[in-house]
């Protein structure tokens, strides 16, 4: 069997969406960054860093059709939806906003494959 055949739509799906949080969580940090003054506090920070490196580590773990993909899936939807969490307590920011999105995606995709690798 073809390697791609074995990535079916659920998981292509999921690598997308976690390629995509990851990008926009970095994006995010950066953005926070370059505002003026503090925005936002350090364990916020952490968090979107954090989602950033569990995203892509999720993405790449699936990509390689790692046993443990399931597992790291359920981890990274967990840290998604805290992140989505955070943000969505700043709702007048626009850049949040569509990364509390992405992370919502995210996380339903990932949940989707925790299912699918039981």
């Amino acid at each position: 069997m073809q390697h791609a055949e074995m990535i079916n739509k659920n998981m292509r799906k999921a690598i997308e969406e976690c390629m995509s949080c990851s990008a926009l969580c970095e994006e995010t940090i950066s953005y926070c960054m370059d505002m003026p003054g503090a925005m936002m506090e350090s364990a916020n920070m952490r968090l979107m860093m954090d989602c950033a490196a569990v995203t892509r580590t999720c993405a790449d773990m699936m990509c390689r059709m790692s046993p443990m993909h399931g597992e790291m899936c359920a981890m990274c939807a967990r840290i998604c939806v805290m992140c989505a969490e955070m943000c969505e307590r700043m709702p007048q920011d626009q850049q949040l906003a569509k990364l509390a999105g992405a992370c919502r995606s995210c996380a339903e995709s990932c949940n989707t494959m925790v299912g699918a690798a039981a």
